[in-house]
């Protein structure tokens, strides 16, 4: 039975001289995990409950479509200006006591977002979720990195990407009973409590991990500043950019977002670089194969966040579904991701061999965007679940071992910050498809509405097209015939532009050097010194 070392906050490879109590078994391995994942599951399950029951939320909170793609952007910026901070905390203090914390905070915002009275309450709450869920997404992974060597860790990212999988397709269709049942929306923020509550006490009874504080502690509380200002307005000025009422692409107001927002991150690159220790260490985010794999991450963020937050809106609005019914309609995506992660982390570890995973993931994930682009408001529900299983195929196979293969060239001191920083990347795409494609199914469904209001005598320029609220239930019949096949009709476009960015993926994974999975947990003696040039940052 394969055994691995852990010393006080950084794990040594077996036989280098630890006590035989240090090592860690398979089963215990597994008991660690448990409470681990039961942390990210409910993090991850009310998230994706969210998903399914948004359209009813924004219709009951009178919202626009606008609103609704902040409510996922909201948390995802949240989450991704949180996720270094987290990392670099978890190089710096107690991994357990920070996980814990990042759950109370998760369910304090799932709190709030439930008594949430209008749009503006609920965005503030997705904020508190969003540094959470940030909190737990990195430190799942740093701790699984800080415990298992990369050679073995493909099998248990496969046990990660079965949770992910089970949360994903369990959210929708939960959030969708919960929806249709007596309970209401608000219900589906209140049912993490007691699921967090469950994850504590695993934590709690199983992760035995001891930190040494680093004495003179600095947080680069500027940085992350910085960073989270120069993302949010760019995000704003997408959002907005050509909606009637507020400013064109081109135009005055757009350029000024655009200078100041690329000026901000520009200061953000110029601080990271001076500072002793970066919110995202640039040493390590630039060595080749971390920055590949944020590349292809950001990427892949855009599809997958941008492009899938839509699908159940679609199943909802262009198709008349039920929440419920629109939660199982996504079940193919779901099982897609379930099959090839197990799969995958499993040939990983018995092989040795990652990089054909990645590639062939981000293959399979540009067919399926690529697909879903013909898309339309009479397409038959078979071929869609064909799609959709086929991008859930290709994002299986990405997302963990895009993390695996970063792990694979870090010190172990530095795997909070190296992965974090990835996950940091691919919440950010998230947040910048969700805005994008947000923005161009609002513009693309306020000009097909308006050629069917054209055809039905009905002049819209006064009220600025459709889309003012998503409320289509209150209208009548005609008007609600013509926004449900706008909205069919508008989503192929989505699809087609996640196709593109699933096409940059593949470029940066088939860029990637392909490395040998080190058996040992830290860097030898023997690898090369490129992979030792993050600063330190002892823990």
């Amino acid at each position: 039975m394969s055994t691995t070392a852990v010393t006080d906050g950084a794990s040594t490879p077996p036989g280098t001289g630890q006590d035989a109590e240090a090592l860690l078994t398979h089963r215990e391995i597994l008991a660690i995990l448990a409470g681990l994942l039961a942390a990210l599951f409910t993090a991850l399950l009310s998230s994706t409950i969210v998903s399914t029951a948004l359209p009813t939320i924004i219709a009951d909170l009178r919202g626009t479509q606008t609103q609704y793609a902040w409510v996922i952007t909201t948390a995802l910026l949240a989450n991704a200006a949180s996720t270094p901070i987290w990392g670099k905390l978890s190089d710096l203090f107690n991994k357990k006591l920070l996980v814990q914390l990042s759950i109370l905070i998760f369910v304090g915002g799932s709190v709030l977002a439930g008594l949430a009275q209008d749009v503006n309450i609920l965005l503030g709450a997705r904020v508190i979720q969003g540094i959470g869920m940030g909190g737990l997404t990195a430190l799942v992974v740093a701790i699984i990195g800080s415990i298992i060597p990369p050679r073995e860790r493909g099998r248990y990212s496969g046990y990660m990407g079965a949770v992910m999988a089970v949360a994903m397709s369990g959210g929708p269709v939960l959030g969708g009973v919960i929806v249709d049942s007596p309970l209401g929306w608000r219900w589906c923020f209140y049912v993490c409590v007691p699921l967090a509550v469950v994850a504590l006490f695993l934590l709690q009874r199983t992760l035995k991990i001891a930190t040494e504080r680093k004495a003179n502690v600095k947080i680069d509380w500027l940085g992350a500043t910085l960073i989270t200002a120069g993302v949010s307005v760019l995000l704003i000025w997408v959002s907005f950019a050509g909606k009637e009422g507020y400013y064109e692409w081109v135009s005055l107001e757009s350029a000024l977002y655009v200078l100041a927002g690329l000026a901000l991150l520009a200061l953000t690159v110029f601080v990271e670089s001076k500072v002793s220790d970066p919110v995202i260490p640039l040493k390590i985010i630039t060595e080749r194969t971390t920055a590949l794999a944020i590349i292809a991450s950001i990427a892949v963020g855009v599809g997958l966040f941008g492009a899938t937050t839509f699908l159940t809106q679609y199943f909802q609005t262009a198709r008349g579904f039920s929440p419920t019914s629109a939660g199982l309609l996504t079940i193919p995506m779901v099982a897609g991701t379930l099959v090839s992660s197990m799969v995958s982390g499993q040939l990983i570890t018995r092989f040795g061999r990652w990089k054909p995973f990645i590639v062939g993931g981000a293959v399979l994930q540009f067919v399926g965007f690529a697909l879903l682009g013909t898309l339309d408001h009479t397409t038959s529900l078979v071929v869609i679940g064909i799609y959709i299983a086929i991008v859930g195929l290709g994002t299986g196979m990405l997302m963990q071992n895009l993390v695996l293969a970063v792990q694979n060239t870090v010190s172990v001191k530095n795997i909070g910050a190296a992965s974090s920083s990835v996950a940091f990347f691919r919440t950010f795409g998230g947040a910048i498809g969700v805005s994008i494609l947000g923005s161009i199914l609002a513009a693309r469904v306020a000009t097909l509405s308006a050629e069917g209001f054209a055809k039905l005598g009905i002049d819209t320029s006064a009220s600025g097209g459709s889309g003012a609220n998503l409320d289509i239930d209150a209208l009548p019949a005609p008007v609600a015939e013509v926004v449900h096949t706008s909205y069919g009709d508008a989503t192929g476009t989505l699809f087609l532009v996640a196709a593109g960015f699933a096409l940059i993926t593949l470029v940066a994974v088939v860029l990637i050097p392909n490395r040998e999975l080190r058996t040992t947990i830290d860097i030898v003696d023997e690898e090369p010194a490129t992979d030792r040039r993050a600063p330190a940052a002892e823990v």
